[in-house]
């Protein structure tokens, strides 16, 4: 670990076994390269492109992941309830009612402390309580247990919210960074008080498929207007993340980069 900063990887919606696949074969030359001290993936879309299972979930957890975080489309598999209590799986935080894990964890590193929350957008999703004052009260809460290293995980749709909440967070969290799209946006930059924020990370799958699923399944389902079943897409792998170097003093962001990389298996 860096003296001065904690570096940060956050990885992209993991899509199938294509996506673990990635992550199995690259993952830890990645992390010894950057000098990564924790790897956080969104694991969602990690069985067969849609939920996840407690082999996925293994299968991450060998690949050099640290911390799993979740979204819409976290109850599609029942073998979630196996795995959604483990200290190293986060929920979104902002479902309404009482719902089975958590949305914020605390964790350690070489004694430091920090936290990570998934959030859920409302807009063209799942409507959950408002993830805006939800964060305010995450956030009260953390700074009176003196954490000031947050990092977030914004599942959302639209541009316009995750902006938004990049903004409304600034200065008061380390780092946003979107899922949901599977498509990288190049806005990736340190917001004017100090958080790390890029809309979204984009995808862990394959780059010749239309946000992970086999492209010519998708066009035909377009073209048709028919149910298709999806199957995951293999022809030319990518990995899609962000490193954040966070303050370990201040909890401020100094720098975020894109990382969009064709890989092979």
């Amino acid at each position: 670990m860096n003296n001065k900063y904690f570096k940060v990887m956050m990885i992209g919606d993991v899509i199938g076994r294509t996506g673990r696949t990635l992550l199995l074969d690259h993952l830890m030359e990645i992390r010894a390269v950057e000098n990564i001290d924790i790897v956080i993936a969104n694991g969602e879309n990690s069985a067969g492109g849609l939920g996840i299972t407690s082999k996925t979930y293994r299968a991450m957890k060998q690949a050099g992941v640290d911390i799993i975080t979740l979204g819409n489309h976290l109850w599609d598999k029942s073998d979630i309830y196996s795995i959604i209590e483990n200290d190293d799986v986060i929920r979104p935080l902002n479902y309404p009612g009482k719902v089975e894990g958590e949305g914020v964890r605390i964790f350690e590193e070489a004694g430091l402390r920090f936290a990570v929350v998934s959030l859920l957008g409302r807009v063209y999703m799942p409507r959950g309580e408002c993830p805006f004052r939800a964060m305010d009260k995450v956030i009260e809460n953390l700074k009176k247990d003196g954490i000031n290293i947050i990092i977030v995980d914004f599942h959302a749709e639209a541009t316009s919210e995750k902006i938004a909440m990049g903004f409304y967070l600034d200065s008061r969290i380390s780092l946003i960074a979107g899922t949901h799209t599977h498509v990288q946006t190049n806005d990736s930059r340190v917001l004017s008080g100090g958080t790390g924020y890029i809309t979204d990370i984009g995808m862990t799958g394959d780059r010749e498929s239309v946000i992970g699923i086999d492209k010519d399944i998708i066009i035909e389902k377009f073209l048709l207007q028919q149910p298709r079943r999806f199957k995951v897409g293999n022809k030319k792998p990518m990995i899609n993340a962000v490193i954040a170097a966070v303050d370990k003093k201040t909890g401020l962001c100094k720098s975020i980069k894109k990382i969009n990389k064709d890989l092979d298996f």
